[in-house]
């Protein structure tokens, strides 16, 4: 059963008993004041009743001394007579509570006869070819004499009001039920209305559309929810891309490394079946050999390039504070020597907290990067050039902590191929970097080393004017002067 009707079931459940209850209680409470209303008017009309009794029993001629039977039966007539209907319904019993005088149409049995006395008045409403009576019981003195007045008053419109009161009520409920459900149908069917929009969501992203997003449309408990949702789907969608985007780039990571393989091995095994299968010279033979050499350099260097980037992965880098002068005095004794290019190295002294032997192993890579980007092609041309290019090393405390640049004014990169030169295996210039002995891993290598110095990798390039790689470490201390 839909959620929908429930709520409208329930409701109306809820509301038949509301209405039942209450109006029950309504034309109860009516009827009971007008029947109290009654049996006050009967006990008044009683009381009058024997008043008019007595009196008249005084005007009785002074030769009884005692009221007779006779005279009891002549006053109770004219009493029942004297009424505005013309027709009073009375009996009065003498002291021994016999019936003296009845009136005609009087079926009250004998029965509240005992439960009166002198001092009392009594009454009890009873019911007699169906209709309803008020039954009242008086004392009445008359001449020496102990008599009692027995009326009954008609209350069957009192009876009748309430049996139409309750016939009503029930009519005027079904109505309001009806409605209400009508109503109800309608007020339900827009509250679930964010639940029917969620669920379709959920069917659509189980289909496989993870854009899919399902409207709000309140701002109460299910329009939080909605947006909760959404926020959800969000997050999986964004997970899900990220996943996919894991799965690509693991493919191609196993594409480009199976190729990176393919060249060296091809090449290590022609060479050594040549110097195998055939007799060669000396220079052949040299020849051959240093060409399984440099693959086989290039292929250790490939491993352990991809053994540094798995131990990144899944190392967390002991951070220690360490002076930068350290660092970049290590730089300058490093590549002192460097031909065909000028490095000029200049830094601000701060405590950084750092690995490192790591960030060497990043600042060694985009020096030696640059240095590469630098080289100038002329002398491919045969026009030979001595001017070495520029390369300049810089650390600056900034806001966010210390920045180390590297900047080269060599080729540069194609702003398309920025975001993708940090993946593994991934050149730009294939040709260019084999022919450098490169294998495309050691910007990735530089990228794993920041993550977990919580630092990434910045690059600011354009074609034919150079660029520059830097990234931001954690600064203890400002700079200082000794």
């Amino acid at each position: 059963m839909k959620f929908s009707i429930k709520l409208v079931l329930s409701t109306m459940i809820v509301l038949a008993l509301a209405l039942g209850f209450s109006g029950f209680y309504f034309v109860n409470n009516v009827f009971e004041n007008s029947l109290d209303r009654e049996v006050g008017q009967a006990l008044d009309e009683s009381s009058i009743l024997g008043f008019a009794f007595e009196t008249a029993a005084l005007n009785v001629p002074l030769k009884y001394s005692v009221l007779p039977d006779s005279v009891v039966e002549e006053i109770a007539s004219k009493l029942e007579m004297g009424g505005q209907s013309g027709g009073r319904l009375l009996r009065i019993a003498d002291e021994e509570k016999n019936i003296l005088y009845t009136s005609s149409g009087f079926t009250a049995d004998e029965g509240l006869l005992p439960q009166t006395d002198q001092h009392t008045k009594s009454y009890r409403v009873i019911r007699a070819q169906d209709c309803f009576y008020v039954h009242t019981c008086v004392s009445i003195n008359a001449l020496n004499r102990i008599l009692y007045l027995e009326t009954m008053k008609d209350v069957t419109d009192v009876f009748t009001e309430r049996a139409l009161g309750f016939s009503l009520y029930r009519k005027v409920t079904l109505v309001m039920l009806l409605t209400g459900m009508v109503i109800m149908l309608f007020i339900a069917s827009f509250l679930t209305k964010p639940i029917r929009l969620l669920t379709r969501a959920t069917r659509e992203m189980a289909a496989g559309d993870y854009k899919y997003r399902a409207r709000q449309i309140s701002r109460d408990e299910l329009g939080q929810l909605t947006g909760d949702f959404n926020r959800m789907a969000n997050a999986l969608e964004e997970t899900i891309c990220k996943l996919e985007e894991e799965i690509e780039a693991r493919e191609e990571f196993m594409g480009a490394f199976a190729h990176e393989l393919k060249t060296p091995l091809t090449a290590i095994i022609g060479y050594a079946d040549m110097l195998r299968s055939h007799k060669l010279d000396e220079e052949k033979s040299i020849m051959s050999a240093n060409y399984i050499y440099t693959e086989g350099k290039r292929l250790e260097a490939m491993s352990f390039r991809l053994l540094d980037i798995i131990v990144a992965k899944q190392d967390e880098a002991h951070l220690q504070e360490t002076q930068v002068g350290e660092l970049f005095a290590y730089l300058q004794e490093m590549f002192a020597e460097k031909e065909g290019t000028d490095i000029r190295f200049s830094h601000e002294e701060a405590v950084v907290r750092m690995e490192v032997n790591l960030i060497k192993t990043v600042l060694v890579n985009l020096i030696d990067n640059a240095c590469k980007a630098s080289e100038n092609d002329a002398v491919a041309d045969g026009a030979g050039s001595d001017t070495a290019a520029v390369i300049e090393v810089t650390g600056r405390t900034v806001r966010e902590g210390y920045r180390i640049a590297v900047r080269d004014y060599g080729i540069g990169i194609p702003e398309a191929e920025q975001s993708k030169i940090v993946k593994a295996f991934y050149m730009v210039d294939k040709s260019r970097a084999r022919s450098k002995n490169g294998a495309g891993l050691g910007l990735a290598l530089c990228a794993e080393i920041l993550k977990i110095h919580h630092s990434e990798l910045q690059i600011e390039s354009k074609v034919g004017e150079g660029s520059c790689f830097s990234f931001i470490l954690p600064a203890e201390k400002r700079a200082y002067e000794e």
